[in-house]
């Protein structure tokens, strides 16, 4: 009499009892995430201290719209190459 039970939990599969795959993602969607919030965060404190500094003093303004974009382009690239590791090590099974 051959009886199989299984002690793994229903999450894993019969691949994943030799810890080889998961199912489903590893990650969460982007917007779910800290790392969303803190980047909508910076770029709007980057963009309300472009728009907030001006003219002190005589110097004319010292933080030009010009360079509050660049700063917004880095922080995007720098959240797009963040969640791009994030997902580099998910690994989601798409064979039905």
């Amino acid at each position: 009499m051959s009886a199989s039970t299984s002690n793994m939990p229903a999450q894993f599969d019969d691949a994943s009892a030799a810890g080889r795959s998961r199912l489903g993602a590893e990650t969460k969607p982007a917007l779910k995430t800290t790392e969303f919030v803190v980047y909508v965060l910076a770029v709007v404190g980057v963009l309300l201290a472009s728009w907030l500094v001006g003219d002190t003093v005589g110097r004319g303004d010292v933080f030009l719209a010009d360079q509050a974009w660049l700063y917004v382009t880095l922080l995007t690239i720098g959240y797009m190459i963040s969640r791009g590791l994030a997902k580099a090590g998910s690994r989601t099974r798409r064979d039905a």
